[in-house]
């Protein structure tokens, strides 16, 4: 008597013949599948920060590409909206150069990841090499706080900086689009841009300090000093008269610590009080006073 045909067998038999696909889902590692991938199957990412792709770079970098071959594979998914074809994750700027070396095949490293593991590797990979200026960083990191919610302390711990360079990276993005293009290209330092955030004189500042090829610390001088884009002392508030109350305080208190001491007022009852020091000494004197006080 013939044994029964095995349905099960039969039917994976039946699929490999037919190229039926199979519906086992299958994984890469974590650090990725390295493959040889045809360059004409790669495609930019959506995500990638940098937007700025100089010609004079890249025909530099095509070259290296000719003598030396492409040395760091370029990091990809799988496309999610064409099969068979793969999103660039890092190294758009080396496929951009070894296409225009006449390479037809480059190395390339295939990882599984979500939008946000794309977003977070494009600026981690961008940050960690510098080839990003600093309104793409701002931008990279805005997109990282709007689409998926990150914190600016978590932003500072993945990409290995301070919280403070977050937020002074991000403030750049309230600056002019204008002043944030001359950012982009080199004319000016982020560090002078920073200095002209909230001036609504910014654009005209800022084509003063390429016409006058001005320092950051030029440039910060001018601002606290409060002084125009041509030259020019702005308008300034005349400051308000101190009453004879708020002199007799600033005596006092400069008798009692042997210290200069000024009084700002600010609006309503607030106000600023500044002790100024000469040397360390006095600065640890006026801290064990405070501590004894606390005491």
């Amino acid at each position: 008597m013939n044994a029964p045909v095995q349905k099960n067998r039969l039917g994976r038999g039946l699929a490999s013949l037919i190229g039926e696909p199979n519906t086992v889902e299958t994984r890469r590692p974590p650090e990725g599948e390295q493959r040889i991938v045809d360059i004409a199957l790669l495609k930019g990412g959506r995500f990638n920060p940098r937007k700025d792709f100089r010609k004079e770079d890249l025909a530099e970098l095509a070259d290296s590409i000719r003598q030396k071959g492409l040395v760091q594979p370029i990091i990809a998914r799988p496309d999610p909206e064409v099969s068979s074809q793969f999103e660039i994750v890092a190294g758009e700027r080396r496929w951009r150069a070894a296409q225009m070396a006449g390479l037809h095949q480059v190395p390339v490293i295939v990882r599984d990841l979500d939008d946000r593991e794309v977003l977070e590797l494009a600026i981690i990979e961008n940050v960690q090499r510098a080839d990003l200026n600093a309104i793409e960083e701002a931008g990279g990191y805005r997109e990282l706080i709007e689409r998926f919610q990150y914190t600016q302390e978590q932003l500072a711990e993945i990409i290995g900086k301070s919280r403070s360079h977050v937020a002074n990276t991000l403030r750049l993005l309230r600056l002019p689009e204008r002043v944030q293009q001359m950012v982009q290209g080199g004319k000016i330092d982020p560090g002078h841009a920073r200095a002209l955030i909230g001036r609504d004189d910014a654009e005209a500042f800022a084509e003063r300090i390429i016409a006058e090829d001005l320092t950051v610390r030029e440039v910060e001088a001018l601002v606290q000093e409060n002084i125009g884009p041509i030259g020019a002392p702005a308008n300034k508030r005349k400051p308000r008269e101190k009453d004879a109350d708020t002199r007799a305080f600033e005596k006092e208190l400069s008798d009692s610590l042997g210290l200069k001491v000024e009084i700002k007022r600010g609006s309503g009852e607030s106000g600023n009080l500044i002790i100024k020091y000469g040397n360390f000494d006095q600065l640890d004197y006026i801290r064990m006073r405070l501590a004894h006080m606390n005491g």
